[in-house]
Order: structure tokens, then C-alpha cells, then sequence
């Protein structure tokens, strides 16, 4: 039972030897539990005599039958050989097997194709009562066009020496089906075109014959595109999925007579160009493009120990993007500065950012892109560490206004490994009058700070070897405590026999 390629839908094949003609076939399972059959019939010259099968269907979300016209190694229209309507007969079989064996009923299935393919949807939907017909481009005379076209099929179907009266009965068959009121309350759809060269003689004379039809519809495309027989399925894609979709979902639309097409690829477009123009956010801009200080290209972070933070001097925002994917767009502040730190953790594995940087006026720069690579996080290792604040960036979560922001610490660095057991911290704390530091919810120290918001400390104490995790939270001069800013380091490298923690 082979397979569609991974991200295509699984295809089943098979051949029915049921009737007097083997017929070959392939089957893909509805979607979603749709409960309606599409049967594909194929055109001329279609990789291995199946029509519409390079996974253009795979979105219609209905149970979908492909019939390969091949029988001895010859097309036949699904109709005969050498008048031996036995083949339809076999054909017919699988159609009706299929849909059985579906639960569904005949007004549940939609015959569809194209050309060839076309005039067989056309046959089996008005001769067996299917509830859909979708022609596309089909000849209504086959007897005169396989003669005059494709002769060797034209001796398979019709008889060696392609009879007259062959010639003339199988020319009969769709025209007096249509006129005999046969498939009268199928849903029936025929797309044909004027520059298709087989318009005037294959389809048009027989439009009338419809006239007393519940629901006929004919859509006449005239487009610059089409130049021809082959050019009018292509050009009216779009279209026609949006039709069996409708029809898969039970939503048969009643168009009637009507045209489409009309496209002017050499229509004079200066106007809405300049207004584009004049009103386009995509503006050039003087401010260079962003700096990202963190992450650093090439580091490997924790999935949950990810910030950004960068300089972007001119700028009023960053925007930051993902494989085109937004992802967030913090403010700058005065002094140029910029962070943003995603609410989740970020998948694992390897990861590309791009940073673009906006003026007042709409003008952005062209994007810097830092690489960086995730983990999964240490069992046991510190907890996640936090953006650096910026007077510019949005508060946190949980953060109101006016309320003291939570300090920037500048050394440690977020996850960085110190050699040696003195540890010390710095970092800005604008509007506080002090900064403090726990570690596990005990109080370690705290340490003044100055006029331009600078602040340092030392605990004093050689630190032990290993992880460590530190809040630094901010104090202003009426006792208001920031939010926590939590900066986890490794100590290595300790002296043996160094004291141990000093908390």
C-alpha cells in the first residue's frame, strides 16, 4: 500500500477485477469525517492516466477516487472498447463499490474532470443520477474528436477502420443524454472559453440542450491568459477549488450563465503606485539599525534564560521577528537602550532573530539577525533569568505605573561562569535609594544608591563553588520595593576549604 510523500495525504492504490475490464484506481480517506466522494477522471497526456493527482486536491477535505483510463495500455474515454460499453460497465462498478462501501449516497458524490476527463464526469453524473457534475473544457461529440484527434484511440474505442456509424453513435451519447432530461436535478457545472479552439464546435452547440436543468451553470472565461484548449483549467484554479470545496461541503452554488475573467496585465498602475508612495509605513530611514548586546551570536541559552537587549540610538521602537513571525516590539529609551524577554519558554533547539529598529515617522531599518541555539534547562539549575530594565521598555506583568521599575544588574551577567569566589555585583537602580539582595528568601546585604542611579556591592564573603541564584530588587527613599530582577551564575574554581555560603 504505497504513500504519499510525508506532508500529502496518504494514497491508497488498487485494481478492481470484479468486471469484465481490470480497473485501476487510488483512494485518499475524507478529512475531518467529511462525508461526501469526489471521483477524478483524467484528461489526455496525464502522468500514468490519472487526472488532478500532483496534490492539488489535497486540501478538499471529502473522500477522493481517481480512475485511471488505461486499459490495455489505451485510453478510452471510461466508455468502450471497440464498442463494448462492457468497460463502462466495470468502471461504473467501482464507482458505485466505493461509494457503498462509504455509506454514502449518490447525491453525496461529485463526478469531476477535465477535457477527456470532462466528458466522462459529464456521462457517468447524467447517466447514473451522481449529484454533481464539474466539466471542465469537455468534447460533446467524442466519436469525431478522437478521429480527428487521437486516432489510435479512436480504433481502440470504435473498431478498426473507426466505422462511420461508430463514429456517429458515440457522438450521440452526451447530446441525447442531455436532451433526454437524463441527470436533470444534478448540480452541473461546465467551464469552457472563447479562445479555447474547441468552444465553437464541441460545447457550444449543446448548451441549449440544458435549458431544463434544476441547477446549470456555465462559466465562459475570457481571459488574456487563456490562449488555448490546455490554458482554461489552469487559469480558473482558484476558482474551481473554491467550488469543490463548497460542493464537498453539501453547498452547491446555483451561478447560472455567467463570465469571468477580464484581467488587464497592461493597465496603467502609476496612480495607486504613487499613492502607495505617499502613504507607505515602508520608509527609509538615517537611524543605523539596532545593536543586540544579548544574546550574543552563537550562545546557547536555557529555553527558559532567553532576553533580548540592545541599543538602538534614534529609535522609538524595535520590533523583533521570527521566520516572519511577529514576536513583540519594545520601546527605546531616551539613552538609546531597548530589552524584551518572551512570556514562555522558547522551543528547543536553533533560532534566528531579526531586530529592526523604527523612527516617529514609520521609517525602520534593515533587520540584524543574532543566531542562538536553546537547551533544555538544568534540573535543578537556576531559575530563569530576567530582561534588564530599561526606563524606555514596557512594564512587566504585574507591574503599575509609577511603580518602581526592577533594577539592571550589568555584572553578573545572566548564566555567566566566574572563576575565583569573590563575586561582585553591579548594575542601575534609577529613582532608588538603595538596592538589596536575597538568595532563597534570605536577606544577603544591600548597598547605596547614587545620584545617576549607579550601584555596586560585595558581600565580603569568598562564595562556594557551584550554582547560585540572586534577586536584586530596588528601594526608593519611602520604602517602595521594586520587583525582583533574578540573576542566576556558577561560581568555579574555589579555593578547597573555602567558607561556605554566606547565607
Amino acid at each position: 500500500m504505497p504513500k504519499a510523500p510525508s506532508k500529502a495525504r496518504e494514497l491508497i492504490s488498487g485494481i478492481d477485477t470484479s468486471g469484465t475490464h481490470p480497473v485501476e484506481y487510488r483512494f485518499t480517506h475524507a478529512k475531518g469525517g467529511n462525508r461526501h466522494l469526489v471521483v477524478v477522471f483524467a484528461n489526455f497526456a496525464v502522468t500514468d492516466d490519472y487526472g488532478w493527482s500532483n496534490g492539488v486536491l489535497d486540501p478538499v477535505r471529502a473522500n477522493i477516487l481517481w480512475i485511471r483510463d488505461r486499459f490495455h495500455g489505451m485510453n478510452s474515454y471510461y466508455l468502450c472498447e471497440g464498442m463494448d460499453f462492457g468497460l463502462e460497465q466495470s468502471v461504473v462498478g467501482v464507482i458505485s463499490k466505493v461509494m457503498n462501501a462509504l455509506g454514502l449516497t449518490p447525491d453525496r458524490v461529485t463526478m469531476w474532470g477535465g477535457s477527456k476527463g470532462g466528458s466522462a464526469a459529464l456521462y457517468f453524473g447524467m447517466r447514473y443520477g451522481f449529484g454533481n457534475i464539474v466539466a471542465l473544457v469537455p468534447q460533446f461529440l467524442v466519436g469525431t474528436y478522437v478521429r480527428t484527434v487521437h486516432p489510435k484511440v479512436a480504433r481502440f474505442m470504435l473498431g478498426e477502420g473507426v466505422p462511420e456509424e461508430n463514429v456517429r453513435a458515440v457522438d450521440a451519447i452526451l447530446p441525447d443524454l442531455a436532451r433526454s432530461g437524463a441527470g436533470r436535478h444534478s448540480n452541473i457545472y461546465v467551464l469552457s472559453s472563447p479562445q479555447d479552439e474547441q468552444y465553437a464546435e464541441q460545447v457550444e452547440p449543446f448548451l441549449g440542450l440544458f435549458q431544463g436543468h434544476d441547477n446549470f451553470n456555465f462559466i465562459f472565461s475570457e481571459s488574456p491568459y487563456i490562449t488555448g484548449h490546455a490554458q482554461v483549467t489552469r487559469r480558473n484554479v482558484p476558482f474551481l477549488m473554491g467550488l469543490l470545496n463548497m460542493l464537498a461541503d453539501g453547498l452547491p452554488p446555483r451561478l447560472g450563465m455567467v463570465r469571468n475573467g477580464f484581467e488587464e496585465p497592461d493597465r496603467d498602475t502609476s496612480a495607486i503606485e504613487a499613492y502607495l508612495s505617499d502613504t507607505s509605513r515602508d520608509k527609509p530611514t538615517g537611524i543605523a539599525p539596532p545593536t543586540v548586546t544579548h544574546p550574543l551570536p552563537g550562545t546557547e541559552l536555557p529555553v527558559n534564560g532567553v532576553y533580548f537587549s540592545g541599543v538602538a540610538r534614534g529609535a522609538v521602537r524595535v520590533s523583533l521577528w521570527e521566520h516572519g513571525k511577529f514576536l513583540g516590539s519594545p520601546s527605546v529609551a531616551t539613552d538609546g537602550t531597548w530589552s524584551w524577554q518572551l512570556s514562555k519558554p522558547w522551543s528547543k533547539g536553533r533560532h534566528q532573530v531579526k531586530a529592526v529598529a523604527w523612527d516617529a515617522d514609520g521609517g525602520h531599518t534593515k533587520g540584524v539577525v543574532v543566531a542562538f541555539t536553546t537547551v533544555d534547562a538544568a534540573v535543578g539549575g537556576a531559575a530563569p533569568a530576567a530582561a534588564p530594565a530599561s526606563a524606555g521598555a514596557p512594564l512587566m506583568e504585574g507591574q503599575g505605573q509609577g511603580q518602581l521599575p526592577a533594577p539592571t544588574v550589568h555584572s553578573p551577567v545572566a548564566y555567566e561562569q566566574i572563576a575565583g569566589t569573590a563575586v561582585r555585583f553591579t548594575g542601575l537602580a534609577r529613582g532608588a535609594a538603595q538596592v538589596g539582595f536575597r538568595a532563597a528568601g534570605t536577606l544577603l546585604g544591600g548597598g547605596p544608591v547614587a545620584v545617576d542611579g549607579r550601584w555596586t556591592w560585595d558581600s565580603g564573603w569568598p562564595w562556594q563553588e557551584g550554582r547560585h541564584s540572586v534577586e536584586v530588587f530596588a528601594v526608593d527613599a519611602v520604602g517602595t520595593e521594586s520587583p525582583a530582577t533574578l540573576v542566576p551564575f556558577a561560581v568555579a574554581h574555589a579555593t578547597t576549604g573555602a567558607a561556605p555560603y554566606g547565607y
